[in-house]
């Protein structure tokens, strides 16, 4: 986590002078922005999930489609340029893919930021009910992290199941695959290939992971949270 840009506390002493019956409006129309949020956050998942599924049938079929030829080829001939097309192919449609995925966490954080912002004007309106949220209620990075991670400190192994990781991982192997083809078809030496494509596969890991983590760093340094954890 990092630290979030200082904002102003939230407090219960703008609710006191309320009657019951603007409590009660303003409780539904918090409740209304809440339901609207987690139907964002719901389609948002559910379109990039279609997204890395159909990605992930494109790579099949390439990869098939590579076995065809080469059959047909006895791969020889115009089969190392149809491989190289293929490939490229994929690497491109995987840096949209994965660039869909990163933009798609982003927007789920905000989306938790904002959810748990609307915890804590609950909070606000009836103090009582803390007890029943086990969810965070603060929009700074501790809260978002208990939302994420309501029974523990965040596990590694989250990040590591994630559908983040598995694109990466798919499309790291496609930059190595590329790679390899490509030094093949210009050196000839399979030594080389290998060592290509192993170091571009890496260093394309590296680099999508850091890019994934400045994204959360950026989000976390614009927002202004409204309400802080207890030592956030």
């Amino acid at each position: 986590m990092t630290a979030d840009a200082p904002g102003p506390a939230s407090s219960p002493d703008d609710v006191t002078g309320l009657t019951d019956a603007q409590k009660s409006l303003r409780a539904q129309m918090l409740a209304t922005e809440h339901w609207s949020l987690l139907a964002s956050r719901s389609t948002t998942q559910s379109e990039v999930l279609t997204r890395i599924a159909i990605f992930l049938t494109l790579v099949s079929a390439g990869l098939v489609t590579l076995g065809v030829l080469g059959n047909a080829t006895e791969f020889r001939g115009w089969f190392g340029v149809a491989a190289l097309a293929v490939l490229f192919l994929l690497v491109l449609l995987g840096v949209i893919t994965q660039l869909r995925v990163f933009n798609t966490a982003t927007e789920d954080l905000v989306y938790v930021l904002a959810m748990n912002r609307l915890r804590g004007a609950y909070l606000d309106l009836d103090p009582g009910i803390e007890p029943y949220f086990m969810t965070g209620t603060t929009d700074d990075g501790a809260g978002a992290g208990k939302t994420y991670y309501p029974f523990a400190d965040r596990d590694r192994s989250q990040v590591f199941g994630s559908s983040m990781m598995l694109i990466l991982v798919v499309n790291s192997a496609l930059a190595g695959l590329f790679a390899g083809a490509l030094t093949y078809s210009l050196a000839g030496s399979v030594g080389w290939s290998i060592a290509a494509g192993v170091v571009i596969a890496i260093a394309v890991f590296l680099l999508w992971m850091s890019w994934g983590y400045r994204g959360y760093l950026r989000v976390m340094r614009l927002h202004v949270p409204m309400r802080r954890s207890d030592g956030g």
